[in-house]
Parts: C-alpha cells; structure tokens; sequence
C-alpha cells in the first residue's frame, strides 16, 4: 500500500505524518474534524488537497482524492486502510485500533472493508449534502431557511402577475423581476440544502401567487404598491442579516451574496415606486400594511419550520 511520495511544495516535512484529505467531501470534512480536535500524540499537517493552493500535479490531487493518503517523516506515502492505520497510532483515544491495524492479516481486511465504502461514498455524499450546513453560520440557518422561502414566494408573486394581469406595462415588468426572482432562488437553493429547507414551501407558492394575482386584477397601481410594499420589508430583513455577518470576515463572500441580492431588491423597489405617481390611500394602504405584517409573520415561521 505504500509508493514513493510526489513532492507538495505546501506540506510540512517536520511533522510525524502528512494526512491528505479531501476537504470538499462532507464525510471526510467531518472525520478528519473528530482527528483534529484530538491532541496528537506526535505532530501532524493537515493538507487539504481539494483546495488549489495545494500546490501539487493534477495527477497526484486526483489520486489523493480518490483514496486517503497519509505520508510519513521518511516519505513514504500509504493509501486507504494502510493510511487510517498509520494515523490512529498518533491520535489519543485510538492506538488501540492503530495496534489492532498492524496484526498480521488485519490491514487486508480493513482495506477490503474500505474499497467497499469507497463504491457507497458517493451516494453517502449526496445524503450528507442534503443536511450539510457547515458554510453557513450556524446561529443563522433560520434567517437562511426565510431567505429561501421568501425567494420562493417571490418567484410566484411575479407568476401570479402573468397569469392574472394583460396590461402589457405589468406583464413586462413581471418577466424582467421574474428572472432577478429566478436567479435569487438558485442562489438561495445552492447554499441551503433541501433537507434544510422550510416545510411549508408549497404555502409560500401559494401565498406568493395569490399576493402576485389578487391586485393584477385591479390593475397597475395596485401591482406597483404591492410590490414596493414587498421589496421594502425584504430589503430590511436582508439588512438585518447583513448587519449580522459584518463582523463575521470568514463569511465575508456570503455576506456580499446578501448585498448583491439586497441591491436587485432595493431597484424592485425603486422601480415600483417610480410608477406610483402618488402614495396608496385608503383599501390599497389597508393591503400594503397587510403585506407587511404577513410577511414578518412568514419569516418568523419559514426561521422555524
């Protein structure tokens, strides 16, 4: 199990072993967190060879990859059960597996069992990925579950819009907003995965819809102040959580994401309001101040469920 070691220009030579791990695998983020909590009985480097500032031949990353590797102070190189082996003897808590790894006729089977984790990892990635939350700060996934829901009901706000309004001035503002909705979703879907996600979806579709169709019934100032209603609650819950992150510089590119969708949110507004030539009165003020407070309740409830 052993082959003479590639050099990495970014792995430490000091230390009693070099374990190369694939730290874009949830399952192998997760484990090589249990070892690195431990205080090692002799130095260890952690070399995550997913991220290109290891600087390495494409041909080693992809090997390194595919199979766990640890390299000892000599250079050699071992892979799979051979590797796990090597590393136990130097955590606390498991030189006792690390010395069961080394009776005659263990190593091969431990190996066998690990080929066969290998052919499962994939479809064990996959499940991982539907609750992995590591990325996201983890007092904030609630604020993140809202942000996905409230993307969601934005969405069929605008499809509500289509389906009930013929006013060509609405119907072409809806399909420019439709697709800056579209694209907020995809985002919002890429960071939280589905496992995550709120419970209620299929409400908040409907709950958008009926917001997006109801006042295209009634025409192009009733569309414009509702959705000047909407984006102004969104851009401040957006803020809140933009507020949040700023002292928070290792989520500084989650935090941009936020502004980036706050700035669309801001020009949905704007440009709703630049419709209105004077501000709601009356029923359409009564709706307006609905849609406000139902959308606070709709966070509160898409943070929870």
């Amino acid at each position: 199990m052993s082959t003479p070691a590639a050099p990495c220009a970014t792995a430490p030579r000091n230390e009693a072993i070099t374990v190369m791990f694939d730290g874009a695998c949830p399952l192998c983020r997760r484990e090589v967190g249990v070892y690195q909590a431990l205080q090692p009985l002799e130095p260890v480097a952690w070399l995550d060879v997913s991220q290109m500032s290891a600087n390495m031949p494409a041909e080693d990353r992809a090997r390194y990859l595919a199979r766990f590797h640890v390299r000892l102070r000599d250079g050699q190189l071992l892979s799979g059960a051979a590797a796990f082996v090597a590393l136990w003897h130097t955590m606390p808590g498991w030189r006792w597996l690390g010395r069961l790894g080394t009776l005659p006729g263990v190593t091969p089977v431990l190996e066998v069992l690990y080929r066969g984790f290998l052919h499962l990892r994939p479809h064990l990635q996959g499940l991982v990925r539907t609750l992995d939350t590591a990325h996201l700060p983890s007092d904030m996934i609630g604020d993140f579950r809202s942000d996905h829901a409230g993307e969601a009901g934005a969405v069929w706000i605008y499809k509500g819009m289509l389906f009930a309004s013929r006013d060509d001035k609405v119907r072409s503002f809806a399909r420019h907003h439709l697709q800056t909705e579209s694209q907020h979703l995809e985002l919002m879907s890429a960071l939280l995965p589905p496992l995550r996600r709120s419970w209620l979806l299929i409400p908040w579709r409907v709950a958008g819809f009926v917001t997006g169709a109801l006042p295209a019934l009634f025409g192009q100032r009733a569309v414009f102040a509702t959705i000047a209603a909407v984006e102004t609650f969104v851009g401040t819950h957006y803020q809140q959580q933009i507020d949040a992150l700023e002292r928070r510089p290792e989520h500084s590119a989650l935090r941009q994401v936020l502004i980036d969708c706050q700035n669309d949110e801001h020009a949905h507004r704007d440009e709703a309001k630049g419709y209105l030539t004077w501000p709601p009165g009356g029923v359409l003020a009564l709706w307006c101040a609905a849609i406000g407070s139902g959308s606070a309740v709709a966070v509160t409830l898409a943070r929870k469920f």
